[in-house]
Parts: C-alpha cells; sequence; structure tokens
C-alpha cells in the first residue's frame, strides 16, 4: 500500500499552495482549508514538493 497524504486542518491557512502543486491530490474543501482527494494522484516528488511550499507545515505522508 502506498503511504498516504495526510493534512493538519487544524494547521493549514487555505493559501492554496498545495493545490496549486498537486491539483490531481488536493482541493479546497468546503470551510476553505485543503484536503487531499487523490493520495495517489502526483508523483511523491510532486507531492514533496507541495509539502516544501506549504506555509503552515500542515501536509506529510503517514504510512
Amino acid at each position: 500500500m502506498a503511504r498516504q497524504v495526510v493534512i493538519d486542518t487544524d494547521e493549514c491557512i487555505g493559501c492554496e499552495a498545495c493545490v496549486e502543486t498537486c491539483p490531481n491530490v488536493f482541493s479546497m474543501g468546503p470551510g476553505g482549508f485543503a484536503m487531499v482527494v487523490n493520495s495517489e494522484g502526483a508523483s511523491e516528488e510532486e507531492i514533496n514538493e507541495a509539502i516544501d511550499m506549504c506555509p503552515a507545515n500542515c501536509i506529510s505522508f503517514e504510512d
């Protein structure tokens, strides 16, 4: 099983950087915060780029 991408929604500030970087993985939820829609929607390298770009440091991988 592939590692899952998770977002700490308590820390998310709704900046949309992850959605812009990996739109097949992340989406903006109804509360204005990011959510994971498909952990396998981009390469690990692309997801790591989104993780690095997140100003709230709220995205991570979970085994």
